[in-house]
């Protein structure tokens, strides 16, 4: 799949649900409207419309939500998207995952193929993770991550960085990553859905400031490592670990971007930072063939815009795309 500006698409998103067990401040808002379950797709609609992405040349598929582990059945669902792997049709099947349900389902993920997963991880202070998260619990999460080690899945650990939240913890999560051998990737919060607490403008937090920090006392050696994503790593000399930087204000990586996004009810999403999008529910409903869907497919690409235009300040406080983050699964 070639895009109009002649970039290969290879790796789609696929948020499973919107819904999710916690309520992170710069995600959504406490009270959140979710989707009707009839708009939703089903399991075995997800597992047809995602292969005929493969059948198109998606080589990397990414499950989130909301929180992915929360949708019923979701197992099914990963299990049948193995046979991609097992077939070569796809190069990794992978998880993004708040960590709350990790404990339970960390070996069922391994044994379907899965062997990289993405944690999200903000604080390693109890009493600040329940104010992140509004109810999360810390220890939850942290006996998910190390059932997920035990289980051999490799995981990556990703932080939002957030002004006068948890820039202060960020030298002190990056040490904890190289202590329990995880990767870190650090990112800007993004204008993404109207919030009921604070602006986003006092959450933004440029990573430029906070690599300059962190290089006071760590040696941050460049790497031409790619994960797929839009992550820019390097390496922490006195860990050996990787530290990835998500900069979508201070630098944008639309250049490279091999991805889009699809949504639980079948929106094709074609930059996580605008409105551009085609619905591929309503062709996969009205027919049977697959040709059908793959016409749609190739249709809604020709959508796909250069760029996004996120951009933070005090003239604009509001959010740059009104859906919030759960929608599109970051």
């Amino acid at each position: 799949m070639i895009d109009p500006f002649g970039r290969s698409i290879n790796y789609l998103r696929v948020s499973v649900t919107d819904r999710c067990d916690l309520r992170c401040v710069y995600c959504m808002t406490e009270d959140m409207t979710f989707l009707p379950k009839r708009e939703i797709l089903s399991l075995e609609e997800l597992d047809r419309l995602l292969g005929a992405f493969i059948a198109l040349g998606v080589r990397k598929l990414r499950l989130t939500g909301g929180e992915p582990l929360v949708r019923k059945n979701v197992m099914w669902l990963i299990e049948r998207l193995g046979r991609h792997l097992g077939s070569g049709a796809l190069d990794e099947l992978t998880l993004t995952t708040n960590g709350t349900q990790l404990a339970k389902f960390a070996e069922p993920l391994f044994a379907a193929g899965i062997r990289r997963i993405n944690v999200s991880l903000d604080t390693l202070d109890a009493a600040a993770f329940g104010r992140i998260t509004r109810w999360g619990n810390l220890e939850q999460v942290l006996d998910g991550i190390a059932a997920a080690k035990r289980a051999g899945l490799q995981v990556k650990i990703n932080t939002v960085a957030l002004k006068g939240v948890n820039e202060h913890e960020i030298d002190d999560l990056l040490a904890w990553c190289g202590r329990e051998d995880l990767d870190l990737s650090l990112i800007e919060v993004m204008p993404m859905g109207e919030l009921d607490t604070e602006s986003r403008m006092d959450q933004y937090l440029p990573l430029s400031v906070v690599r300059a920090r962190l290089e006071r006392r760590w040696t941050l050696d460049e790497t031409d490592y790619r994960s797929g994503g839009p992550a820019r790593y390097t390496v922490v000399r006195e860990t050996g670990k990787r530290l990835g930087f998500i900069t979508p204000l201070t630098h944008n990586f639309c250049e490279s971007c091999n991805r889009v996004r699809l949504t639980c009810v079948g929106r094709l999403y074609l930059c996580l930072g605008q409105e551009d999008s085609a619905d591929l529910r309503a062709p996969l409903r009205a027919s049977d063939d697959d040709a059908v869907v793959g016409d749609a497919i190739r249709a809604a690409l020709r959508l796909k815009p250069k760029g996004h235009d996120f951009m933070i300040d005090r003239r604009s406080s509001a959010a740059a795309v009104p859906r919030h983050m759960s929608v599109t699964g970051g």
